[in-house]
C-alpha cells in the first residue's frame, strides 16, 4: 500500500534530490509500522541565528492507528542532514509505539 505522503518546503529552494530523500525515508518508516495512515513533512528555513547562521527546521507529523506522532528537529545549514536526523527520531518513536501496542513496555498512567 503506498504511503500517503505530503511534502511542504517553505522559504527554501525546492529540489528533486531533497524530495527523493524525503520519499525514500518515509517509505522506510513503513518497515517499522506498516499501517501509517498519514505522513506530512515540512522543511523550512526557521530563521537566522546570530552565531550559527541559517537554521533549518524539519517537522514530521505521522498518524498511525491509535496514535499521532510529531517530530520537530532543527539543524544548521544542511537540509539533508536535518531530514535524516528527523526521520531517525521518527523511526525511534514508531518503534516505541509498536512496543507499547505489543505490550512489551508498560504505559504509565497520567
Amino acid at each position: 500500500m503506498p504511503l500517503p505522503l505530503q511534502i511542504t518546503v517553505r522559504n527554501l529552494a525546492h529540489s528533486e534530490a531533497l524530495d527523493a530523500l524525503i520519499r525514500e525515508r518515509a517509505e522506510r518508516l513503513q518497515r517499522f509500522h506498516p499501517r501509517i495512515v498519514h505522513c506530512h513533512v515540512v522543511v523550512e528555513l526557521a530563521g537566522r541565528h546570530q552565531h550559527k547562521g541559517k537554521l533549518l527546521a524539519v517537522r514530521i507529523d505521522l498518524k498511525v492507528p491509535g496514535a499521532e506522532i510529531s517530530i520537530d528537529h532543527q539543524h544548521d545549514e544542511d537540509a539533508r542532514i536535518a531530514v535524516r536526523a528527523a526521520f531517525d527520531a521518527a523511526q525511534r518513536r514508531l518503534e516505541d509505539q509498536v512496543r507499547l501496542r505489543r505490550g512489551d513496555v508498560k504505559a504509565h498512567s497520567r
